[in-house]
């Protein structure tokens, strides 16, 4: 019993330093999506703008038609399916409807569980698919589409994550609310720089100068907001 409540301590503390880092990282990644677009007007990125416009397109086919329930199910019980198997857990049974699924597994853990919210599976074929194709055809005159259906996935993964999460998922439970929300966002933000230095202008040093200056301000305003509130307690317990 205290393994597990420690075990749940301990992802609290980490869910909840995790919460600075996220601001951070979404003030680097917003800023680098702004200088982007704004060089993209120019035409200066035409694949960051194919990309873009995939997810775009994403969001409107999710808002306007109905909503591809079992295509998400399918790519969300194939995902715990594949990081258990990365993992060394054995498969045992599959299953997939309109209402659910579920993935049987020799064992699990976090990476397991929320693997779903965080690694978008089409993507990932897509990108894969298009590179065996390379090896036998020349699709480089279609790599702008290529990059389209790329934003396009990727936006069917961002919209149906927050679709799922804003229902009640066996798999956050298990692992509290405040970890497993922290490290979703954080490595979907995480995903979305990996995406920005394949597709924009920009260069692994200015991503990495852009962050750490994010994280040290952030941080930084963080124990500011620690010391008053110490300061507001200490008075409040002594009487001053």
């Amino acid at each position: 019993m205290w393994k597990i409540k420690s075990g749940a301590y301990l992802r609290f503390c980490i869910g909840v330093l995790l919460i600075p880092c996220g601001i951070a990282l979404t003030r680097t990644v917003v800023a680098s999506i702004g200088a982007s677009a704004a060089l993209s007007l120019t035409g200066g990125a035409r694949p960051f703008l194919m990309v873009a416009g995939g997810v775009v397109v994403a969001a409107f086919v999710f808002w306007a038609l109905p909503v591809p329930v079992r295509l998400y199910v399918l790519a969300h019980e194939l995902t715990h399916a594949l990081w258990g198997a990365l993992l060394g857990a054995r498969i045992s049974g599959l299953r997939v409807s309109g209402n659910g699924g579920y993935v049987k597994l020799s064992q699990s853990n976090w990476l397991i569980a929320l693997a779903p919210y965080f690694f978008p599976l089409y993507t990932f074929i897509v990108i894969l698919a298009y590179y065996i194709l390379l090896i036998f055809f020349d699709l480089r005159p279609y790599a702008l589409v290529w990059l389209g259906l790329v934003g396009f996935t990727l936006g069917f993964h961002f919209v149906f994550t927050i679709y799922a999460l804003a229902q009640d998922q066996q798999d956050v439970r298990d692992y509290g609310r405040v970890f497993s929300f922290g490290m979703i966002y954080l490595i979907n933000m995480l995903g979305v720089c990996l995406v920005l230095l394949m597709v924009a202008p920009l260069t692994l040093s200015d991503l990495i100068r852009r962050l750490a200056g994010d994280q040290t301000v952030v941080w930084r305003v963080c124990g500011r907001v620690l010391m008053a509130a110490g300061t507001w307690a200490w008075g409040r317990l002594s009487g001053t």
